[in-house]
């Protein structure tokens, strides 16, 4: 059997830890004890079986969290798992603020790991919504209509570059922020770019 540790590529983002410090390291400790190759993908601590991505550990200001990228597949008998925000489709995390609970839940989160790692062997894929399902902006659907050359561009992009922008334009609450989103980015969709290309 594959002897898994520690991969010194992910160590700096241990060392460079503050705030979360002693968590991140608790669960790097949990998630290597599942017998998963750790990577550095996203600048994070990404835990693989046989290629494909399980779970990673990241850190925001209010929290840190194991990552479930296949999450919303997952039992959840615990109701540990947080959709992060209704526009995530798959993934679901596991959230901490400090050790002592990552420790009461370390049976919890090995029996998670698992379940996520049997979930990517079986090649169980979350049904995502459609490009169609997703709002249109009313300021982005008056320049599709007016606009033949950048309907076409739009429609031509990638599935994932379409819901990029449909999410991001449909954000705002006021119609001129919109109206100044759908501006800014003509020239990127004309170009055929995605919103962070």
């Amino acid at each position: 059997m594959t002897k898994y540790s520690e991969n010194s590529k992910v160590d700096f983002y241990f060392e460079k830890a503050e705030k979360w410090k002693s968590e991140i390291e608790q669960m790097r400790a949990i998630v290597l004890d599942c017998h998963l190759s750790e990577e550095l993908k996203w600048g994070c601590p990404c835990y693989t079986f046989d290629g494909a991505n399980i779970v990673l550990i990241h850190t925001f200001k209010e929290y840190c969290a194991f990552l479930f990228f296949k999450g919303a597949l997952m039992k959840d008998p615990d109701k540990i798992l947080i959709q992060q925000s209704d526009n995530v489709q798959a993934a679901r995390q596991a959230r901490f603020t400090n050790v002592q609970d990552i420790l009461s839940k370390k049976e919890i989160l090995k029996k998670y790991i698992f379940e996520a790692a049997e979930i990517e062997k079986s090649g169980q894929k979350v049904e995502l919504k459609k490009v169609s399902e997703f709002e249109i902006a009313d300021e982005l659907q008056t320049k599709l209509d007016n606009n033949s050359d950048f309907k076409k561009a739009f429609y031509a992009l990638t599935p994932g570059r379409q819901r990029a922008y449909l999410l991001h334009f449909s954000q705002p609450k006021q119609s001129k922020t919109r109206e100044a989103r759908v501006e800014k980015n003509i020239s990127r969709i004309l170009d055929g770019k995605g919103l962070n290309d």
